[in-house]
C-alpha cells in the first residue's frame, strides 16, 4: 500500500535525510520526499498498519530534523 503524506521541513538536505531515515523504519518498503512539494511518499511492506509504522517513521524523522512535521 503506497500513501501520500504532507509534510514541513525546512531545506532539501533535510528532506534527503528526513527521507534516508524513512527508509530505514520497519514496515517501510520505500519513502520519496520531495521538499518542493513538501510531500513524502511512503510505500508500506505487505501486512504492516500504515497508522503504526507512520508513528515510526516520524520519530525517525525527528531524530534528524526536529522541528519537521508530517501531517498523519
Amino acid at each position: 500500500m503506497k500513501k501520500t503524506y504532507k509534510i514541513e521541513v525546512d531545506c532539501a538536505n533535510c528532506a534527503n535525510l528526513m527521507e534516508a531515515a524513512a527508509k530505514k523504519t520497519a514496515g517501510v518498503q520505500t519513502a520519496v520526499v520531495n521538499f518542493m512539494t513538501q510531500k513524502m511518499i511512503v510505500e508500506f511492506a505487505q501486512g504492516h498498519e500504515p497508522g503504526t509504522v507512520m508513528k515510526g517513521v516520524l520519530a525517525a524523522c525527528k531524530r534528524v530534523e526536529p522541528d519537521c512535521e508530517i501531517f498523519l
